[in-house]
């Protein structure tokens, strides 16, 4: 007994405590998040396609570039071009040298018929070339438009305001109808496209706030929540919710594609708590410290 006595008070640790290393309990404000993580994309982004088949020529631009909105970036040799619009100028020529044969061939059958010398069948038939001949004209007309339609096209130009992410053909190849040529972002407003939870996309609204960080980094951004899907995906059954990126100025270096993850402020609730650091995990439970009297308890 004399053994379990002195190693009792072997083992009772005495500590001094400053009062300023204890906490009082009280209720407090803690802010409820929603965890998130994404990919950052450009709201605004474009992909300059190929109208027309041919030789590709005058393309400059690299990734990086910077280029303004209706710059020319790049044109497909005309030569072919060219000799299509010339073939259907000629083709709605030669229509309208036909319209005008057949309206003289009118004029005279209606004088005819008006002397008796030909019967109004023959008026009608003479009409109904007539009628033929500008069909033919207009059809003709309508070519040589698509033919110069095609011509323009042959002119490729940038339809926003960035810079070129990806270049995908070199000069001299020869690319078909709807060939991707260059990939231009506007990297003057972005978005995180985030896939929150079915369970956790209930507590999400329009307009809620959000505290994101780049991958790697410590910098924080803000960010706002501006669209909800109105439909979760079909194999994890998230719904995918976009926060557009507001102190962009914050994180000089962010790109399209890069990952960020932090949380979504969903409210607000009142509880009783300590400071996080006030937690010890060192036990197989997480448990804080209590000043009881003058010990201290688990």
């Amino acid at each position: 007994q004399q053994q379990t006595a002195s190693s009792a008070r072997a083992e009772r640790v005495v500590m001094d405590i400053a009062p300023g290393e204890v906490i009082a309990l009280r209720a407090r404000s803690l802010t409820q998040g929603i965890p998130i993580s994404g990919a950052v994309r450009a709201v605004q982004s474009a992909t300059i396609k190929a109208r027309v088949a041919g030789e590709l020529q005058g393309l400059s631009l690299r990734e990086g570039d910077r280029v303004q909105a209706g710059q020319v970036v790049a044109r497909i040799d005309t030569t072919e071009t060219q000799a299509r619009v010339r073939q259907a100028q000629q083709q709605a020529d030669a229509a309208r040298a036909q319209v005008a044969i057949s309206q003289r061939q009118f004029d005279n059958n209606q004088a005819l018929v008006a002397q008796g010398f030909i019967s109004k069948t023959a008026l009608d038939t003479s009409r109904a070339s007539l009628d033929a001949a500008k069909a033919s004209y207009q059809a003709a007309v309508a070519g040589a438009d698509v033919a110069r339609k095609s011509l323009a096209d042959t002119v490729l130009k940038s339809p926003i305001d960035g810079m070129v992410a990806q270049r995908l053909v070199q000069n001299g190849e020869r690319v078909a109808v709807e060939a991707r040529i260059l990939e231009v972002v506007d990297l003057s407003n972005l978005e995180v496209e985030a896939l929150v939870p079915a369970a956790e996309a209930t507590q999400v609204r329009v307009g809620q706030t959000a505290t994101l960080a780049l991958e790697g980094t410590q910098q924080s951004l803000q960010a706002r929540v501006v669209r909800i899907s109105p439909s979760a995906q079909a194999g994890s059954r998230a719904v995918p919710v976009y926060l557009a990126i507001a102190n962009l100025g914050a994180l000089p270096g962010l790109r399209q594609g890069v990952f960020v993850q932090g949380t979504i402020a969903a409210g607000t609730v009142q509880a009783l708590a300590v400071p996080l650091d006030a937690v010890r995990t060192d036990q197989a439970d997480p448990y804080v410290q209590v000043a009881e009297g003058s010990q201290v308890a688990h």
